[in-house]
């Protein structure tokens, strides 16, 4: 079938996007689901900091590829030996698509998978397939998802079933920033009621952290960045102490705040400097978890006696270390219950022909989670 689909080209053109739009929008060949997947139609899609690490180079991808791997959508067709599913189900894309067969998948750490993590690297679906082609030329799959389009075609594990009562545009969060944000709060860092918590960077994850914190039950909650309009909504979400990290005196403040320093310190911007930051304000014997995907080239220098004399933990925490057919339809009745206000996290729903809009405003950092529609 021809659908239309937002593909890149090139990494790493310079901003603003809008005018060097790196993302060309095409009509594409999508070919029938094979065996163990599911052709989807697209109705909600977020655009995450993972989206514009590919479009900028700092999470190098093979190319051409189409972007995106937060979504919210229907299922249209089923490949042989799919029978969990309908057409019509409504569904959350997941973009770790876990074999559960591979080492890690048996323990329990389906976003560890390897056969996933192999196929995400190599732009293809979990079979080792590409469904996507131009011309006769194979397109990548962006971590076997391609949600910035009408329509996919996905592995049958890279999807979670949902109420059809859920909202697309609130349902697509729960692909990625709930499950990364939250998940690394309750799952990476374990927190527990009454400890204290940071989030340095609010994004998308940043803020489902905050929200994750929250339900934690943390007793004091510090929300970290540059952004003025982000750290009042933080204060809004629960967060007692709003900063600016560029402030003098900011790891002073949260130190003074937070009785010598926090529990857990979660950090989601996916920059050095961001992870330096929550490492210098985590007490002794806390826990850091980074949730930021920095670019590969980029290197921690650490005093490795505080690590040990001060009984530190530094973690990462991938997709939240979660298990999504187990968390994240828990993560969504706790929003239906109105203890995780997801929705705060929306800001605009662009039209897929603005998708380089919608990246020029997530580089320059002053949006929330922004929804392309690509039906409108």
């Amino acid at each position: 079938m021809r659908i239309r689909a937002a593909v890149l080209d090139e990494m790493g053109r310079p901003r603003p996007y809008t005018e060097s739009r790196p993302l060309r929008i095409a009509e594409l060949e999508l070919a029938p689901p094979g065996p163990g997947e599911v052709l989807i139609e697209v109705k909600a899609a977020g655009v995450c900091h993972s989206d514009l690490s590919v479009v900028d180079g700092n999470r190098p991808r093979p190319l051409p590829m189409v972007l995106g791997h937060e979504a919210a959508a229907v299922v249209r067709a089923l490949g042989p030996g799919v029978d969990d599913l309908q057409v019509g189900d409504h569904v959350v894309v997941v973009f770790v698509p876990a074999c559960g067969r591979c080492l890690p998948c048996a323990e329990g750490r389906p976003a560890l998978c390897e056969r996933a993590a192999a196929a995400n690297a190599a732009g293809t679906l979990l079979s080792g397939a590409r469904r996507l082609s131009e011309n006769g030329r194979p397109i990548h799959h962006m971590v076997g998802c391609s949600v910035f389009a009408d329509h996919a075609v996905v592995a049958r594990p890279s999807l979670v079933p949902v109420d059809p009562e859920l909202p697309f545009e609130q349902a697509a969060l729960f692909g990625c920033a709930v499950l990364t944000g939250v998940g690394a709060v309750l799952n990476t860092a374990g927190v527990r009621p009454g400890q204290t918590v940071a989030v340095v960077g609010l994004g998308g994850v940043g803020l489902a952290a905050l929200l994750g914190a929250r339900l934690a039950g943390a007793r004091r909650l510090v929300a970290v960045d540059p952004v003025a309009a982000k750290r009042q909504l933080a204060c809004e979400l629960g967060a007692t102490l709003a900063l600016d990290p560029r402030d003098e005196g900011a790891i002073a403040r949260i130190r003074d705040h937070t009785e010598g320093g926090v529990d857990a310190a979660i950090e989601a911007v996916g920059q050095v400097p961001a992870l330096e930051f929550a490492w210098e304000i985590t007490r002794r014997g806390g826990t850091t978890v980074s949730a930021g995907l920095a670019h590969p080239d980029q290197r921690l220098a650490i005093a490795p006696v505080r690590l040990v004399g001060e009984e530190r933990t530094l973690r990462g925490s991938y997709m939240g270390s979660c298990v999504p057919l187990r968390d994240l339809p828990r993560y969504v009745e706790l929003f239906r219950r109105g203890r995780l206000p997801v929705h705060r996290l929306l800001a605009e729903r662009l039209p897929l022909e603005e998708i380089n809009t919608a990246m020029e405003r997530l580089a320059a950092g002053t949006t929330l989670r922004q929804i392309i529609l690509p039906g409108t």
